[in-house]
């Protein structure tokens, strides 16, 4: 029980950290966990009225919990800006090497790429227009933010049009959003950054914990879409979603990310060219001759599951070529990829249980183990 204990929390560590990362330029700030099936549609929702002057809205957002092999929403909440002129650019999802990365979001002076993704309310897929700085006061563009003017006076019209309503939340993939960094994003990737400040990630800690924002629970339909401010999950405040942006059908067997820690140290993985190198294990028996024997058995088994690897990384492969050929549409791609990934685990469970075995039949006598 401790080990698992701890598993959670260096797993969750590993996710608050890695958000601090976004401080670092955009196109090296991607969290290295790469999940085999595509996040929820963005839910229908209203936004709360902003609580006061100077908090900007930062969007919500589909995270990922390794303890339960499942999205859950991160709902889009009102956050006072950490420094006068910063603006929020929101994470995102987006598909490489056979899965979805994700992109942590940060502050900074200008917004940068998110994905393309329109998450409303003034972040239609690239830049902001919910509102602006003018000196040290932030004003707000009545046309797509909930402002009640008799508390806010710094405010502006700006009338948005060719708004095209999109629920899809990744770019790139079986359908996903095709769009790419704009120069002025690059720019802003340059740009001092800060990471998610405290109440945001106490923010992800309380929808983490939250079993009903589990997208297996809601089907896409948070019950708690948005709140007026963060971690303030009850009340009057909080919203929740209208409706569902699109169907969700989650693999049966969702595993665990490409790249997460699972029990015992090993990972699982999407596809085969993801699988990493057979680690070897030092022949430790007391025994040479025992040590040279079981050395040798250990390169005869690499090779051979090295061959096994390669096999299905060449079947997996051309059955990618073959979709791409054929113009395979989503719902197709998506049972091959499941199909992908349960061989991929499959097979490295196999590979696994025969190391392990090989490992306890050269275990050095009881007196001699360290």
């Amino acid at each position: 029980m401790h080990k698992i204990f701890s598993l959670r929390n260096v797993l969750f560590a590993l996710v608050v950290l890695t958000m601090a990362l976004a401080a670092a330029p955009q196109a090296s700030a991607q969290i290295r966990i790469s999940v085999g099936f595509g996040p929820p549609a963005l839910p229908v929702y209203e936004q709360p009225i902003c609580p006061g002057d100077g908090y900007i809205w930062t969007p919500g957002y589909w995270a990922w919990d390794d303890d339960f092999g499942d999205y859950y929403w991160v709902p889009g909440t009102w956050i006072l800006a950490p420094e006068v002129g910063f603006l929020w650019t929101p994470p995102y999802w987006a598909w490489a090497d056979g899965g979805w990365l994700f992109y942590p979001g940060y502050w900074g002076p200008h917004v940068g790429f998110y994905g393309g993704i329109n998450y409303g309310f003034g972040y239609f897929g690239f830049g902001f227009v919910g509102g602006r700085w003018d000196h040290d006061h932030f004003f707000y563009n009545r046309e797509v933010a909930n402002i009640n003017v008799v508390n806010i006076h710094n405010v502006y019209e700006e009338r948005i049009t060719n708004i095209t309503v999109n629920r899809v939340s990744y770019n790139g993939g079986p359908g996903g959003i095709e769009a790419r960094p704009r120069a002025e994003d690059e720019i802003a990737a340059r740009d001092r950054h800060i990471a998610p400040i405290a109440v945001q990630t106490q923010h992800l800690q309380e929808a983490r914990g939250n079993p009903e924002l589990r997208a297996s629970t809601n089907r896409g339909k948070p019950s708690i879409a948005a709140t007026g401010r963060p971690g303030e999950f009850r009340g009057g405040a909080v919203v929740a979603a209208r409706e569902a942006g699109g169907t969700y059908n989650p693999p049966a067997n969702r595993g665990r990310a490409v790249g997460a820690p699972a029990g015992g140290g090993g990972g699982t993985f999407g596809h085969a060219r993801d699988l990493p190198a057979y680690q070897k294990a030092t022949p430790n028996t007391g025994n040479p001759k025992q040590d040279r024997k079981y050395q040798q058995e250990q390169d005869k088994m690499a090779a051979q599951q090295a061959k096994e690897q390669q096999k299905l990384q060449q079947q997996q492969e051309k059955e990618h070529q073959q979709a791409e050929r054929q113009q395979s549409n989503e719902a197709a791609r998506q049972q091959m990829e499941q199909r992908h990934q349960q061989q991929t685990q499959e097979m490295q469970q196999r590979h696994s249980d025969q190391q392990q075995r090989l490992q306890q039949r050269y275990q050095p006598p009881e007196g001699k183990r360290k």
